[in-house]
């Protein structure tokens, strides 16, 4: 059974799903050092809050972990970069929090408009000073959202119930998909930031948005607006929001979350005139916390019981169905990677891999991750899996480019891989006969058909006769026998490729004996698996 290691506090609901789906359980919140590091790699799945760090320390011999789920939204806890590279699949629940954070967001705007937390504390003091706190009406006043995933569209639909005009700028989202949402799409910041009486922030932490608000963006706002942040903190720079707080530009801020958690007492945003300020209670609400839970288990659940991949920040989500689908095109792309791992001359640089036909319509990303697996774990000594290999490759200066195109040329389907080494390029193609067979249908210029699979003894050769006979003859003194001989040519008599499928690998003698014939140019012999063994990460 699956075990799961809880690094973090976790509610109940969550720990009772993975008990009745039969998960072995290690809810050990807290834990540092050598003990976090032992709990993680004795376990399968791990779930983390924002409470434990996964750093690349950690990461460097995670041991059986397959999985990470952060019971959140943010992953920057988790060196993401690190997990993928063992072929850590990292999830995240982006759905269990986002009524509570857009609930928060606007209280926060409301909050802010309407002078609350200090009007709040003034009163208690046993002061009365309404025209102190003139606020500013919601209703008219333009809200600008940067960010429009899950958080980003529900503050916009609850900013529009308050009459408030909503513009927003998301890179991934289509304009007529905001149109649709009631939101006026922005092209860019430069576009959206003058517009704004309010601005909201609900994008991830990553290098491209650190800073994304900084002093020259801030500058562009209007006179006397207002800015909320409930996202996380650096996305807005706290240094230059105080600057512009204590100049007078904009009027006041709201802010959720920050860089250093909690912020030092003599913070710049916490000294600054007209700020609110809550300590990161964007998802703290019963429901959303037993709902990240839930999602979290069930993550997990879905993973290690069923191959499902659901909300990876790593990887294409792909659910079991679809994975048994794409099969035999993950097994075909695979062996193509080690096939030419294994007959490659020099440094690999570039894998061109074309799809056709039927192939083509289906997610070739994930074909295009196996078939770069295969490329890889020939040569690696690290664990190299669909999760990481484009990134292994992409560090190692490889590209990786597709092509597809979805007419039907002489086969229903083909996947055709082109690699470049410093010295050559070579050509390999393959394709599916049947509902379960896997053929080698070209290699280099020749068009054969081989069967994909166990010992391939390959060779170029001038097209004469009495050839085969020579090399029957050297295989039958050595006890190696063939099961099975292709012929690619172009000519007769001119040149030519042969495939043979051994069922034992050769000696060096007999090869050093076929080598010699003088009409032999090239030979290789190359190790595929056996017919249908799937690799482990295929689960």
């Amino acid at each position: 059974m699956p075990r799961v290691f809880i690094s973090d506090k976790l509610e109940a609901t969550g720990l009772e799903l993975l008990q009745q789906s039969g998960f072995e359980i290690d809810n050990r919140p807290g834990l540092t050092g050598s003990s976090l590091l032992e709990a993680m790699r004795v376990a399968e799945g791990m779930v983390v809050r924002s409470g434990t760090q996964v750093t690349a320390d950690l990461l460097q011999d995670p041991g059986k972990l397959k999985a990470i789920v952060r019971a959140g939204v943010g992953v920057d806890n988790i060196d993401v970069a690190a997990a993928t590279r063992k072929g850590i699949i990292v999830m995240n629940t982006p759905g269990g929090n986002t009524v509570s954070t857009a609930e928060h967001t606007v209280t926060l705007l409301m909050s802010l408009a309407r002078h609350i937390p200090f009007a709040d504390a003034s009163t208690r003091q046993g002061k009365w000073e309404r025209g102190k706190f003139v606020g500013t009406q919601l209703a008219g006043k333009t809200l600008g959202i940067i960010g429009l995933g899950r958080v980003g569209r529900e503050v916009a639909r609850r900013a529009s119930g308050l009459d408030m005009k909503v513009v927003g700028f998301d890179p991934f989202l289509a304009p007529e998909r905001a149109s649709q949402l009631g939101i006026e799409a922005m092209a860019d910041l430069v576009s959206l930031l003058p517009r704004c009486d309010f601005l909201s922030v609900h994008t991830p932490m990553t290098a491209e948005t650190r800073d994304l608000v900084n002093a020259r963006e801030l500058a562009m706002m209007p006179k006397g607006a207002r800015i909320i942040n409930c996202a996380r903190g650096g996305i807005i720079n706290e240094i230059a929001l105080a600057d512009a707080l204590r100049s007078g530009h904009i009027a006041g801020a709201a802010v959720d979350v920050f860089v250093e958690e909690p912020p030092a007492a003599d913070h710049p945003l916490l000294k600054a005139p007209n700020v609110v300020v809550t300590p990161h209670l964007g998802a703290s609400t019963v429901e959303a916390q037993e709902s990240v839970a839930r999602e979290a288990a069930q993550l997990l659940i879905d993973f290690l019981g069923k191959g499902i991949i659901q909300f990876a920040v790593n990887m294409a989500a792909v659910d079991r169905t679809e994975l048994e689908e794409l099969r035999l095109y993950v097994d075909m792309a695979r062996r193509l990677g080690l096939l030419h791992a294994q007959m490659s001359q020099g440094a690999i640089q570039k894998a061109v891999l074309g799809y056709r036909g039927e192939i083509a319509r289906r997610s070739t990303k994930l074909v295009t991750a196996a078939f770069t697996a295969g490329l890889l774990e020939y040569r690696l000594a690290q664990h190299v899996n669909i999760v990481n290999a484009e990134l292994l490759a992409r560090e190692r200066g490889i590209e990786i480019v597709e092509q597809s195109s979805g007419k039907k040329g002489d086969f229903g389907t083909l996947l055709r891989a082109e690699v470049f080494t410093e010295k050559k390029s070579y050509v390999a193609a393959g394709t599916l006969f049947g509902n379960q067979y896997l053929r080698l249908v070209q290699l280099g210029p020749y068009h054969l058909d081989t069967f994909m699979d166990g010992i391939l003894l390959l060779f170029t050769h001038h097209d004469v006769p009495g050839l085969i006979g020579f090399i029957g003859t050297i295989f039958g003194k050595h006890q190696v026998n063939i099961a099975q001989m292709t012929v690619g040519r172009q000519v007769p008599g001119g040149e030519a490729i042969a495939v043979l499928n051994l069922d034992s690998m050769p000696p060096e003698d007999a090869l050093r004996e076929v080598r010699a014939h003088p009409k032999i140019s090239s030979l290789s012999v190359v190790q595929l698996p056996r017919a249908g063994e799937m690799p482990a990460w295929f689960g």
